[in-house]
């Protein structure tokens, strides 16, 4: 049977109703993953979660081993990898508390370590990044929040900064023009490192604010706060349905 994995981001340090079999901690070439990876049930199937930022939300978006979570995923046998993934919406469609699966990524990200095929002892090789998220993981996710009553946006293009600070107006402009939907700080590398160890990837991006420059203007951090607590409830039903359907 497929194991899934769910990367929690923001947000979601832990998997609500999940009942915890085993907290690992796994050693990779790489180094150390963010936190010890937990398998568990919920809904009856057997899941692994791994909080991308560490159990106290300690690792900012820049520092994360994105090596590491992914390698260990593939250590522990992960066919499949839903990442969450807090973004601030940029085009109408994406309006705080909006929960999309995305459909393309473009990469602002930099000095991240970024592949496993790196240094003379590894083969040059090119991965196929065409279609950045798994289709048909990408679809479970929208038919498991349509069955548990949740409006999932199907689509959308998520561009990856570096963070930790947040964009400037003109940087969102900028990546309006080139096409992005929405914008977050650990799309990249995660998803091209998942290609490479050939796992399944999709995103499960909740908007928790609008981006630089589309909005009011007024209290950022106050409204992420509000609206992260109430998409997060949202994206542990989706979760949730996701295994029941699985």
């Amino acid at each position: 049977m497929p194991r899934i994995a769910i990367i929690g981001g923001t947000g979601l340090s832990q998997v609500q109703d999940m009942k915890i079999v085993k907290r690992r901690v796994v050693s990779t070439p790489w180094g150390e993953p963010s936190a010890p990876v937990i398998t568990g049930s919920l809904n009856g199937r057997e899941a692994v979660f791994l909080p991308r930022h560490g159990t106290g939300h300690t690792i900012p978006p820049h520092e994360v081993n994105y090596r590491a979570n992914l390698w260990a995923l593939r250590e522990l046998e992960v066919d499949f990898v839903v990442a969450v993934n807090a973004v601030g919406g940029i085009t109408e469609p994406y309006p705080p508390g909006r929960i999309a699966v995305p459909h393309q990524v473009i990469d602002y990200t930099w000095g991240r370590p970024h592949t496993f095929f790196e240094g003379r002892a590894s083969a040059v090789t090119h991965v196929d990044f065409t279609r950045p998220y798994d289709d048909g993981l990408r679809e479970r996710l929208v038919t498991a929040g349509k069955a548990a009553g949740i409006d999932v946006y199907d689509g959308g293009v998520y561009g990856a900064t570096q963070g930790p600070r947040l964009e400037t107006a003109a940087e969102i402009d900028r990546m309006a023009r080139d096409g992005c939907d929405m914008v977050g700080m650990t799309g990249m590398p995660e998803a091209a490192l998942a290609r490479e160890l050939n796992m399944a990837y999709a995103s499960c991006a909740i908007s928790v604010n609008w981006a630089a420059g589309r909005g009011d203007g007024g209290d950022i951090h106050g409204e992420i706060a509000e609206t992260l607590d109430a998409g997060m409830a949202q994206v542990r039903r989706l979760v949730g349905s996701l295994l029941s359907l699985a």
